[in-house]
């Protein structure tokens, strides 16, 4: 069905980068969640008021707020799909960012509504639902159509890489449990005459439904904040350089999200300072051409001359660099510079060391200069840590 409908009213289908085609992603996404959102909210809150229940009353409220953050996700992709000018020249594609957010906060609202609503009910020895066919069916076929948008949405999402949809599709399988949870309740009402089972079944609802925004809201203010590159980029990023044989070396490298589809990276280059400046610039373009055209990142490169044909040079920075190792496996060196003098010798480098190292910038200094200075006393070492 998703196949289909992705056929019928998404044009150029395939070409997901465009700012149009994303938008006619989201429209479609968001066009079908309000329809079927008001279908079985309207049901839910019918059959609900008729026989009594709070809880597929809460329920179906919960589907009508759905409806209201599909129409926020229309209006996000529709913003999103404006051009860069002055104001934003990376576009507006963290449009979606704050859409996620505002859809986060409806979703805790909700919860927090039925959550007072189930409590109070239970405190209260309010008991007053009437058991029917008809709100087994209806919860029966909310919870095949939240199933669906779940699978409908997931798939959309990871078609665009849109945030929005995937916390949509969250929400909506949060919902499906929700409404599970119903179910279950009215069976063992109609089972059992346990008059509470609809407010404590209220209450496991609202749990559900707190979570799944808690989960939206931590995601989405990630991506606001900023966080690491995806592992699989730095990879994709790593292995066209390798494609270089003149790229010595990789390092400092930032990548920047500025919505889905919109990523800039910087990074530096280690390259041999004897080779021609022009050849080695040349290089460095074709690197910079091949990342967009690959990945559709816009990148950045800085050149790092080092030296290669001094054969000194290259022994102490291979020792340098197997004492850094030594001490951490994922600790590396670059910008290696080494002047030889008559009663010193300078050692400048960079050392590279996670951000979840537990060592000060201090220890990191101390330890690799002492293993160094066992080597050579007369070493005069300077490192700057960098933490990634």
């Amino acid at each position: 069905m998703t196949d289909i409908l992705v056929k019928l009213f998404v044009k150029n289908r395939e070409n997901i980068k465009s700012p149009e085609v994303r938008r006619a992603y989201g429209t479609l996404a968001s066009v079908v969640g309000i329809i079927l959102n008001l279908i079985i909210a309207a049901a839910k809150v019918v059959v609900g008021v008729l026989f009594g229940s709070i809880s597929i009353q809460a329920d179906g409220i919960n589907n009508f707020s759905d409806a209201g953050s599909q129409i926020i996700s229309l209006v996000s992709f529709k913003m999103a799909a404006k051009p860069a000018d002055k104001e934003h020249p990376f576009g507006h594609a963290r449009i979606e960012y704050i859409a996620s957010m505002i859809v986060s906060f409806l979703v805790l609202l909700i919860g927090v509504n039925l959550m007072s609503e189930s409590v109070t009910k239970i405190i209260s020895g309010e008991s007053n639902t009437e058991f029917s066919y008809l709100m087994i069916i209806v919860l029966g076929i909310s919870i095949i159509v939240k199933l669906w948008l779940c699978i409908f949405n997931r798939r959309l999402a990871n078609r665009i890489n849109s945030s929005v949809m995937k916390a949509t599709s969250a929400d909506s399988l949060s919902d499906a449990l929700a409404t599970l949870a119903v179910l279950v309740s009215m069976v063992i009402f109609k089972l059992t005459g346990f008059g509470y089972a609809d407010a404590i079944m209220g209450v496991i609802v609202a749990i559900i439904i707190l979570i799944a925004g808690v989960n939206i809201l931590n995601d989405t203010k990630n991506s606001i904040l900023g966080h690491a590159a995806d592992p699989e980029t730095v990879a994709d990023i790593e292995n066209i350089v390798k494609e270089y044989p003149d790229a010595l070396g990789i390092h400092d490298m930032v990548v920047h999200n500025y919505g889905p589809g919109i990523v800039i990276a910087s990074l530096h280059i280690e390259v041999d300072g004897a080779k021609n400046i022009f050849d080695t610039h040349d290089m460095i373009d074709n690197i910079e051409k091949a990342l967009y055209e690959k990945l559709n990142i816009m990148a950045t490169i800085h050149m790092d001359p080092i030296v290669t044909d001094d054969e000194h040079v290259t022994e102490m920075r291979e020792m340098t660099k197997n004492i850094v190792k030594g001490i951490d496996e994922r600790w590396s060196i670059h910008d290696f510079r080494f002047v030889k003098g008559n009663t010193h010798t300078n050692l400048i480098f960079d050392v590279c060391v996670p951000f979840e190292v537990k060592y000060s910038n201090a220890e990191i200094k101390e330890m690799i200069q002492n293993k160094l200075c066992e080597v050579d006393g007369k070493l005069m070492i300077v490192i700057t840590v960098d933490k990634s």
